[in-house]
C-alpha cells in the first residue's frame, strides 16, 4: 500500500472532500464513485474497509454496513495533483445499491488472468496437500516443465482435429500449467505482457 496520511491530501479544491474512484484489485473494473473526508480517509486506512463521506446522510459510511457488501481495501492511491483517490478493493458482494456488480450498471467481468495468478502462487506460498497446485509445485521445476511441455503437444493434436470443445478444453490446461510454470521461475503474466507491449512497439 502506498504510504501516504490524510494530511497529505488537498481537501480544499472539493471544500472538504475529494472524490474516489473504486476499482476491483483483481478485475481491474471501475466499480463506482464515492467522496472522502480527512475522518472517512483515516478510518479507510485504519480499518483496511472502504468508508465514504455520504453528502446525503451528512454523516461517514462504511460501504456494506447495512447489506454486508463491504469493499475490502487492498490499496488506496492519490493522483499527482494530490485531490483524487484510487481505492482498489476486493468487493464482497455487489456494489451497487441497486444490486448490480457496478454502480453504472456494467458486470464486473475483468481478465481472469490475474485473478488465477494470484491463486497459483498462494498455492505456491502456502501449500495445501489437497491441492493439484501445490503438487505440482512440491514436484520441483523439471516437473512443471514436463506438464507444459505435454499439454502444448496435446493442443498441437487437438489442434489438427474440429473438436471445439475438446480443442478449447486443451488451451485451457495449456495456459493454466503455463502460469505455473511461471511462478514457479518467479516470474509474473505482467512481465510477459511487458515485452509484448514493448515489442508492439
Amino acid at each position: 500500500m502506498r504510504e501516504f496520511s490524510s494530511s497529505d491530501i488537498d481537501f480544499q479544491k472539493g471544500e472538504g472532500l475529494v472524490p474516489v474512484i473504486v476499482q476491483d484489485a483483481n478485475t481491474q473494473v471501475v466499480l463506482m464513485l464515492g467522496y472522502m473526508d480527512e475522518a472517512a480517509v483515516d478510518k479507510t486506512l485504519i480499518e483496511k474497509r472502504v468508508t465514504f463521506f455520504s453528502r446525503s446522510k451528512n454523516r461517514l459510511w462504511t460501504k456494506g454496513e447495512s447489506s454486508g457488501n463491504f469493499l475490502e481495501l487492498v490499496d488506496l492511491q492519490l493522483d499527482c495533483d494530490q485531490d483524487t483517490l484510487l481505492a482498489l478493493v476486493v468487493p464482497k458482494g455487489p456494489t451497487c445499491h441497486k444490486g448490480t456488480d457496478t454502480c453504472f450498471g456494467t458486470e464486473n467481468k475483468g481478465s481472469f488472468i490475474p485473478y488465477l495468478e494470484k491463486v497459483i502462487q498462494n498455492r505456491r506460498d502456502n501449500p495445501n496437500d489437497e491441492s493439484y497446485t501445490s503438487s505440482l509445485f512440491k514436484k520441483g521445476i523439471n516437473k512443471v516443465a514436463q506438464k507444459v511441455g505435454e499439454e502444448a503437444v496435446e493442443l498441437v493434436i487437438e489442434a489438427k482435429d474440429d473438436d471445439k470443445n475438446l480443442f478449447l478444453n486443451e488451451a485451457a490446461d495449456l495456459m493454466y500449467h503455463y502460469l505455473v510454470l511461471l511462478a514457479a521461475k518467479g516470474y509474473t503474466w505482467e512481465e510477459v505482457m511487458a515485452i509484448l507491449r514493448e515489442r508492439h512497439k
